[in-house]
């Protein structure tokens, strides 16, 4: 699976960038070939999914079994690689941080992309949340039946969410950060929910610039704890990697997926895959996430061959 974190890695705007040589990537499908002494409950052949802490990339991937799920006998390879990331991200978001019930209104940012429409479907599994949805206008086609209301992504949204409901929304979940921030949280009604789970727009053009990336930390509203107290306002951080690899809390993870496996069996939930990529074309996969023109996931396969040029 091709996440923006994966871009976020490429230009070194995380905590930590790991040093290179390295094999990016942080979830994958596929068989299993081998399994190490002690591991129970998989056997070799099965077709699992799984995370891992970076070098997913690969034609060969090791990572501990508690980061491994089996995969539904009817959800392809590329459905699987898809799914651990942007389902178990919206589902933690929605239900654990935001306690989502019916009758609340979400707002999520990018919502054509891969966690865009985990949050649109698991939003659907509860009766009447009304979802509003900020995506590039040429996304809107293909996206309008997943959300209530979409604006595009360069619209005041703040206005038009005003304009329908008055008072705001539930939650916001952003992983736009910089100016964003400080609207979101003015669209709280009281005792909603702000999350931050990601910045794309600190990552800018082709090379990691620090007056861009400046520039969007200087847009980031200062959050006032006596405003929060206040105005009854919620915000939080989600970070699922640190999660599962800085924080142990993969049990908590697996509960998750146990019940979005569920969700997937009895036909609620989908994962949407945008393109398949051979491994050689991952710049140009990547020049797609970062031009946000991908609705849905993109998966790197490693048994496709490269797409010939057309002269």
């Amino acid at each position: 699976g091709l996440n923006f974190i994966d871009l976020m890695v490429r230009q070194g705007n995380i905590d930590n960038p790991p040093k290179t040589p390295l094999v990016p990537g942080f979830e994958c499908s596929g068989i299993v070939e081998a399994l190490g002494d002690s591991v129970k409950g998989f056997e070799i052949g099965d077709r699992v999914m799984a995370f891992v802490n970076y070098n997913a990339w690969a034609e060969v991937v090791c990572t501990p079994v508690e980061f491994v799920y089996k995969i539904p006998d009817d959800m392809s390879f590329s459905e699987a690689a898809a799914f651990p990331m942007n389902f178990v991200t919206a589902y933690m978001m929605l239900f654990e941080v935001a306690n989502l019930r019916e009758g609340m209104s979400v707002l999520v940012h990018s919502a054509g992309g891969g966690v865009g429409q985990a949050v649109a479907q698991l939003c659907s599994t509860i009766p009447n949340v009304t979802v509003f949805g900020t995506a590039s206008s040429f996304k809107h086609e293909a996206i309008k039946d997943s959300v209530t209301h979409l604006f595009d992504r360069n619209a005041d949204y703040v206005q038009e969410v005003k304009r329908i409901s008055t008072d705001g929304v539930d939650i916001v979940l952003d992983c736009l950060c910089g100016e964003n921030t400080g609207k979101g949280l003015s669209l709280l009604k009281p005792l909603g929910t702000y999350i931050l789970y990601g910045s794309s727009n600190m990552v800018t053009g082709e090379t990691k610039s620090f007056f861009s990336f400046a520039k969007s930390w200087w847009q980031v509203e200062k959050v006032n704890p006596i405003k929060l107290y206040e105005e009854n306002k919620v915000i939080a951080g989600f970070s699922l990697l640190n999660l599962l690899f800085k924080q142990n809390r993969s049990g908590l993870i697996k509960g998750v997926m146990d019940k979005l496996l569920n969700l997937y069996n009895s036909k609620k939930i989908k994962p949407v895959v945008d393109s398949l990529w051979a491994l050689e074309e991952v710049k140009e996969a990547m020049q797609r996430i970062h031009d946000r023109g991908n609705i849905g996931k993109l998966i790197l396969d490693v048994e496709k061959a490269p797409t010939p040029l057309v002269s």
